[in-house]
């Protein structure tokens, strides 16, 4: 049997992330969905999305992407959610059999207002 590997990011609030101002931390998670966006326009992202209902409320997310697991480690490092502690990454590898999962290309908002707008 074959099988494609793809490289996996979980998103997840550390312990120790910095408490913010609500404005703050909506300007901060603007910056990560624009971030991510530019990373689904350049082809990188082939899936991604939030967590809800998680057994664990520290997880927040998860993206598949299309580059190497270093790639992805740089990229999200870049993340300023990332950057200002809110966020913290863990990277692997994920192998599944050739061809059982398909994606398609979807734009992701850019900011909150755009996610709540649901255009």
């Amino acid at each position: 049997m074959r099988f494609d590997q793809h490289t996996v990011v979980l998103l997840s609030r550390p312990t120790d992330a910095p408490q913010l101002p609500l404005d703050a931390a909506d300007r901060l998670q603007d910056a990560h969905l624009a971030h991510h966006a530019g990373l689904v326009e350049q082809g990188l992202v082939l899936a991604a999305g939030p967590f809800v209902d998680a057994d664990d409320e520290r997880l927040r997310g998860f993206v598949v992407l299309s580059i190497s697991p270093q790639e992805a480690r740089e990229l999200y490092h870049n993340d300023p959610a990332v950057r200002a502690g809110r966020l913290g990454v863990q990277v692997m590898s994920w192998m599944v059999p050739e061809g059982i999962v398909r994606f398609e290309s979807v734009p992701l908002p850019r900011s909150i207002l755009a996610a709540a707008a649901g255009d």
